[in-house]
Order: C-alpha cells, then sequence, then structure tokens
C-alpha cells in the first residue's frame, strides 16, 4: 500500500469519520436543532412547562424526550422520513473538512507530545506522571487551536444547516429551496459572522477537552490491556486486538463526548437559537433570554437538551474516532 505522511493520514481518516457520523446521526441533529431554536410548539411547551425553581433534572429531561419525539411525528406526518435528513447536504460536504482540521490538530498535537516526551525522558528522570502531563497538554493545545480554525468554516455552514432544519412544515422541495437560496448567501459579511462568536466559543476550549480526554481514557484502557496481555501470556491476543482496535476506541469516543459537551453544550445552543432567527444578538444577551424563557433556571435554560445532545453527539464521537482509528491504520499499513 502506498505510504501516506502524517498529515494525510490525519486528513483522509478525519474526513471518513466525519461522514460517517453525519450520515448516521443527522436524525437526531435535526430534531435537537429545532428543539434548541425554540421554533416548534413542542419546543416552547418543553422550555416553559416546568417550574421556576426546584425543577429536577428528571423532570427536564422527560420534558425535551417528550418535545423530541413531538417534534419527529410531527416532521415524519407533513414531510416524510427523509426530513429528518435535513441539513445533511451542507454538513457532508463540510464536516469531512471539520474533521479533518480537527484530527489534523490532534494529531500534531500528538506528534509534538511525543517529541517533547522524548526530550523529558533524556533529560530528566521524573515518573511517569510527568511525563503523561506533558503529553497530554500539547494534545489539548492542539484540540483548542484545530476547534478554533475550524470555527470559521462550520459558522456558515452551519447557518445554512440551521435554517434548512427549522423551516416549519416544509415539504422536500421547499425545503432544498430554503437550503439553496441560504447558501446564495453564505458570502455576505452578515452571514458569515452570524454566530460566529458562540462557534468559537463552543469549538475551542470544549474540542481541547474532547482530545484530552479522548487521549487520557485511551491511554488508561490501552495500560490495562498490556496488564492482560501480560498475564493471560498471549493466550487471548485475538480478542486483546480487538479491544484495542474497537473497544477502546468506542469507550473512549463516547468518554470525550460527554466531557466536551458538558463544558461547550450553553455556546452551542446560544449559537443555534443566533442562527435560527439571524438576529445578531451578542453571546450574553442571547444566554440571558434563555433563562428568562426557562423562568430564571440557568441550568434548564443553557442546557435545554442536553440529554438529546448525548444521545446524538456520544455515537457520533465513537463513529468518528472508531472509523478514524481504522481508517489511520490501514492507511499506515
Amino acid at each position: 500500500m502506498t505510504n501516506f505522511s502524517e498529515a494525510w493520514v490525519d486528513f483522509i481518516a478525519g474526513w471518513a469519520g466525519g461522514a460517517a457520523a453525519v450520515i448516521l446521526c443527522q436524525p437526531m441533529d435535526t430534531v435537537l436543532t429545532r428543539l434548541q431554536a425554540g421554533t416548534s410548539a413542542a419546543a416552547k411547551v418543553a422550555t416553559s412547562s416546568a417550574p421556576s425553581s426546584s425543577v429536577s433534572s428528571s423532570t427536564s429531561s422527560s420534558s425535551s424526550a417528550l418535545a423530541a419525539q413531538s417534534i419527529t411525528r410531527n416532521m415524519i406526518s407533513s414531510s416524510g422520513v427523509t426530513s429528518l435528513w435535513r441539513g445533511a447536504s451542507p454538513m457532508i460536504s463540510a464536516v469531512p473538512f471539520q474533521n479533518s482540521l480537527l484530527m489534523g490538530g490532534y494529531g500534531i498535537g500528538k506528534q509534538w507530545a511525543e517529541a517533547n516526551e522524548e526530550v523529558t525522558s533524556a533529560t530528566s528522570h521524573g515518573g511517569t506522571s510527568t511525563n503523561n502531563n506533558n503529553r497530554l497538554l500539547p494534545v489539548f493545545v492542539g484540540g483548542c487551536t484545530g476547534g478554533v480554525v475550524q470555527s470559521f468554516l462550520m459558522s456558515p455552514v452551519e447557518w445554512v444547516k440551521v435554517q434548512t432544519q427549522v423551516v416549519a412544515g416544509a415539504g422536500g422541495s421547499e425545503a432544498r429551496a430554503t437550503a439553496w437560496h441560504a447558501t446564495q448567501q453564505l458570502l455576505r459579511p452578515s452571514i458569515m459572522t452570524c454566530g460566529l462568536t458562540a462557534t468559537l466559543l463552543r469549538d475551542g476550549i470544549p474540542h481541547g477537552v474532547w482530545f484530552v480526554s479522548y487521549e487520557w481514557c485511551k491511554n488508561v484502557l490501552d495500560a490495562q490491556n498490556v496488564t492482560s496481555d501480560d498475564d493471560n501470556n498471549n493466550a487471548m491476543a485475538v480478542a486483546s486486538e480487538t479491544h484495542r482496535q474497537l473497544t477502546i476506541p468506542l469507550v473512549s469516543g463516547a468518554f470525550a463526548a460527554t466531557m466536551a459537551w458538558g463544558v461547550g453544550y450553553p455556546f452551542d445552543i446560544i449559537k443555534t437559537r443566533v442562527q435560527a432567527t439571524s438576529s445578531h444578538k451578542s453571546v450574553y444577551a442571547t444566554a440571558m433570554e434563555l433563562v428568562q424563557e426557562a423562568n430564571g433556571s440557568i441550568v434548564r435554560g443553557l442546557y435545554r437538551g442536553f440529554g438529546l445532545k448525548l444521545v446524538r453527539s456520544v455515537p457520533a464521537s465513537m463513529i468518528t474516532f472508531t472509523t478514524y482509528e481504522w481508517v489511520a491504520g490501514q492507511l499506515r499499513t
């Protein structure tokens, strides 16, 4: 097989991981976008139905789940099952490039970390914890950098996606017309910057958390896998290799998504609200609007639909990292 440079490995594997995640997880993204934007009757009920204080997490989650079910049924009954894949076209076109940038930053961070670890090992006699810290820091910086860079691409692309997803009662032809009309406006400065600040906040530090969480969890599971191999004297070598290639990326991807969205979700719902209305309100003003709609509850206002986000993002992260690891492994062979 042709030998690829690490940059091309990251680009191609990131493209494959991003495309697979979009195709498989777009229906949940469409439902979640409509819930976040508050454009449907079900979304409005989910926001305001609970009391202003002492709202339990189970009540809030239940309201969001019922709203999601209602949105799904309404979309299918009015526009068919394919309506759940609204906004997939711009995302399938752009997300592979997005993931390529992210995985490129991830790869650069890893290379920097490994080089730094070699220097540290050669110049000091410190313990493994120091080396692990040195290894995770550049991965975090690389993830943050990749997240910020891809925000300038993804912010206008996601504006098109959101506009397509929130259009009310549109059939297939109307939805396509909305997407085409939105795409034609992409180069307008007001569209290029609509929701950009919230996107930068959502994709900067949270992506650093995403990559660090993935790397940390993967290292922990890898260490346990090596110990297991030693204890069994390679008797379960095949099972161990499957565990390394499949189970570890899946579990690490799920853990990384949970950690990253715990940090970045408030900015995601702010971004969606700004882009759905094309209002150009500030991040702070939009956040206050969301909190006010939730009767003053910060958690319910800024974390509305968080459980649904995990339902969508955890599998997407698992698919992305697992596909990335497999494709990268094939290219390096």
